[in-house]
Formats: C-alpha cells, sequence, structure tokens
C-alpha cells in the first residue's frame, strides 16, 4: 500500500509553489520543464504519503524512540570497542617530556624545535648590545 504509485484525494498535494519554495530552501536547481516538475510533485507527494503511514502507527509507550542506527550486534559492537590494543600505533608516536611528564607527539616536539632555533630576531637590528636592540638618541 505504501508503494502505491496511484494516488488518492485524502494523499498530501505539492503545489507548484510548494514545490519552488522547497527547492530553494534545499538549495536545489528548479525544475527544467513541466514533465521534471511533475516528477518532482509526484516523488514528493510519494514521500509525504510514506512519512504520513509510519507517522499512522499505533506503537505501545514501551517503545524507546530510535536515537542512531547502529549494529548492535556482538561483532558490531567488538568492531567500533576502543581498546589499549587500537591504540598501541598511537601511544607508540608519543613521548614522555618534562618534569611533570607532559605528553607530546615526537613529530610536533621536533617540529617546535626547528622553527625555535631558526628564530632569531636579534640577528635582523643594525646595533645590538647583548641580548638588546641599541637605539641611537638625540644625544647620539
Amino acid at each position: 500500500d505504501l508503494l502505491e504509485t496511484q494516488h488518492t484525494e485524502s494523499d498530501p498535494q505539492v503545489s507548484e509553489k510548494e514545490l519552488h519554495h522547497l527547492l530553494r530552501l534545499s538549495a536545489l536547481p528548479l525544475p527544467k520543464d513541466g514533465s521534471d516538475q511533475q516528477r518532482m510533485q509526484k516523488d514528493l507527494q510519494s514521500q509525504l504519503k510514506f512519512v504520513k503511514a509510519i507517522q499512522d502507527i499505533d506503537v505501545p509507550d514501551s517503545v524507546k524512540p530510535l536515537q542512531s542506527i547502529r549494529d548492535e550486534t556482538e561483532e558490531g559492537m567488538k568492531e567500533v570497542e576502543i581498546t589499549v590494543e587500537s591504540l598501541a600505533d598511537d601511544f607508540a608516536k608519543e613521548e614522555v617530556v618534562g618534569i611533570r611528564g607532559r605528553i607530546r607527539r615526537k613529530n610536533g616536539a621536533e617540529a617546535a624545535k626547528v622553527k625555535e632555533e631558526k628564530w632569531r630576531p636579534l640577528k635582523l637590528a643594525p646595533r645590538t648590545v647583548g641580548n638588546y636592540v641599541a637605539v641611537n638618541t638625540a644625544k647620539d
């Protein structure tokens, strides 16, 4: 009954204006011609009919609403389970540094050292005194 292509008077009707409005909201292109528009209206009407039929199903209060679709079989649960073994490769890419035992990625720490060594702003100053930039004043 839900998959019937015949539409009855009680089926929801979609006007041309409503179809164009929905297409604009969805950022979808407008129909190219009349036959394309009729096909879209027919598809939308059949989808609305299906949703209406689903809404009309009497469900006992003991059935909880569906929160998400996932594989809750034993194999499916094992597949998405996070274990120490599954994270072993990620743990191998980390190292403990500093007095407080901070954990860092090895590649990221090496890149930070290279950046730190390359930047020396005092090399660009025309005149320096120790670790300070010397500036000429009016008295000089």
